[in-house]
């Protein structure tokens, strides 16, 4: 069984990996399927999911930052709602420390840092006191220019090194070893070759010390493996996410909430039940 400690609560699964399922509250976000508000993270529960990662920003490549303020006007409201209806564990896709105080003052559990606590110097510190679950993930440059340099001469090393550091500044604002999980950042700078070893690698990063989440769904890797568009990336999305599960990954961040769910059970079955 799989647990994981977040502010005020603690979660567990019988599944091989927890699923996260994806809710946009964007105009922009890369698959039009994942925007939506608390209608989508209802279904998404009903679905079977372990929690719900609320983004009220596009970090998807080629995007451009929005401010505090409209992030806020996104997502609050929907955490709100949640929490009319559900306990689940919300996650919250965000940089910005004021969007994620007034997240947890809505009822976030959760925080889902695509700049592992680098773009805002008071975030770490908020993180620590509220007791939060905190994802450090790699990436390098911004969203906007990220795919432009996707060179590495040893990736493994290369993100392994960045995330290390990383939680040891989170460690140093406070955050309990117990609420951290890496992510290595799929797509956000990194050619195929780099991604597919990082799948493969993803839980020996920091010594298999912390969870991994890994987040593929409909990935453009997912696109140039199979030759798919979005729409029609899901079938080898579930490959992808049973394989980096058997490769060490503790957390799933999807889409399609219910195959995933299937996929997990599945997996359970023949790998870990026989």
């Amino acid at each position: 069984m799989k647990s994981l400690s977040l502010a005020g609560k603690t979660i567990k699964t019988d599944r091989p990996a927890f699923v996260m399922g994806i809710v946009n509250a964007t105009p922009d976000s890369f698959w039009k399927e994942s925007r939506g508000t608390e209608e989508r993270a209802l279904r998404l529960i009903d679905e079977g999911a372990d929690i719900i990662d609320l983004g009220g920003e596009s970090t998807r490549p080629g995007s451009d930052y929005v401010d505090a303020e409209e992030e806020i006007r996104r997502i609050v409201p929907v955490i709100q709602e949640i929490r009319r209806h559900s306990d689940i564990v919300i996650s919250v896709d965000t940089r910005k420390k004021s969007v994620m105080q007034a997240a947890v003052e809505a009822g976030a559990d959760m925080l889902n840092d695509v700049s592992a606590l680098e773009d805002d110097a008071e975030l770490g510190r908020f993180a620590a006191q509220s007791g939060i679950g905190v994802v450090l993930m790699h990436k390098r440059g911004l969203p906007s220019t990220m795919q432009q340099n996707t060179a590495y001469h040893d990736v493994f090393g290369e993100v392994n090194a960045f995330l290390e550091e990383r939680v040891s500044y989170a460690l140093a604002c406070g955050i309990s070893a117990d609420r951290i999980i890496l992510d290595p950042g799929i797509g956000f700078g990194k050619d195929r070759a780099a991604n597919a070893t990082l799948i493969r690698r993803c839980g020996s990063l920091c010594g298999g010390a912390y969870p991994v989440l890994m987040a593929l769904s409909r990935k453009t890797l997912i696109g140039e493996i199979t030759g798919r568009n979005v729409n029609d990336r899901m079938s080898g999305t579930l490959v992808a996410n049973v394989l980096s599960v058997l490769h060490g990954a503790s957390l799933l961040r999807v889409h399609d909430v219910k195959e995933t769910v299937d996929a997990m059970a599945v997996l359970s079955e023949i790998e870990y039940n026989g």
